[in-house]
């Protein structure tokens, strides 16, 4: 749970705290349901490889994708306050997460302000992708949704190390991106292509490259605060 460190200065009592959340690791294949809609809220989970994906299955028979999940991330935090599942969670690629409880979280609370400040900090961030994601659903053409999809991804990559030379990998298929922008397949499929014809994004099966992502993020007037804005000093109080 490295993100933390963003979020709080850690002692290494916090540290010693942090690594208690990883000692029960469960393998996880592509595609493996973590927790089903409605199901009991009993655990949380930290992703240490491998992609994840919250989503709704609607009445169509179709699924939104609600959140994509990527190593260091906490699932299930959206439940705390409540008895039963918010939505499902299920694997995108094979990995690893470490499941804890709630026991385990209220002894984190108790025992570390920096730590509770900053699970606070991720939890609240969490939420505010899925803000930005309900604002450029609403208000996008099918181009820039992807622009700033991928844009968003790019950035969230790069904080963990997972960008090269601007190229990183995307597990997602077609149909996946689809169902987390409101788009299908073939629409998803034809946007890349317009994006790859203007220069913007090159995608080779599960590598996607973005040339310039300054002129990507200028195509969709992306705002990163609510991915790299610092803390208020306030939190540092807790530190």
């Amino acid at each position: 749970m490295q993100g933390l460190a963003r979020h709080a200065a850690l002692t290494a009592e916090d540290k010693a705290l942090l690594l208690g959340l990883e000692l029960n690791p469960r393998r996880m294949s592509a595609g493996e349901v973590l927790w089903q809609e409605s199901a009991d809220v009993d655990l949380f989970c930290v992703v240490k490889e491998g992609w994840a994906y919250s989503y709704r299955n609607l009445g169509n028979g179709s699924m939104q994708i609600l959140k994509v999940y990527l190593p260091g991330d906490i699932i299930g935090m959206r439940d705390f306050g409540f008895s039963r599942r918010l939505a499902g969670v299920a694997m995108i690629n094979a990995g690893v997460v470490s499941p804890f409880t709630h026991q385990q979280l209220f002894e984190i609370f108790s025992r570390s302000p920096a730590l509770a400040a900053g699970i606070m900090a991720m939890a609240v961030r969490q939420q505010a992708l899925l803000t930005e994601r309900l604002v450029y659903l609403g208000r996008y053409a099918a181009h820039e949704r992807l622009a700033h999809f991928l844009y968003e991804l790019y950035l969230r990559l790069k904080r963990i190390g997972a960008v090269e030379e601007n190229g990183f990998h995307v597990p997602l298929s077609q149909e996946q991106i689809g169902d987390a922008l409101g788009l299908s397949a073939v629409h998803v499929s034809r946007t890349f292509s317009m994006l790859r014809d203007e220069g913007l994004v090159i995608r080779d099966r599960q590598r996607t490259v973005l040339p310039d992502p300054d002129a990507l993020a200028q195509l969709v007037e992306f705002s990163g605060t609510y991915i790299d804005e610092a803390l208020p000093s306030v939190f540092q109080s807790f530190a």
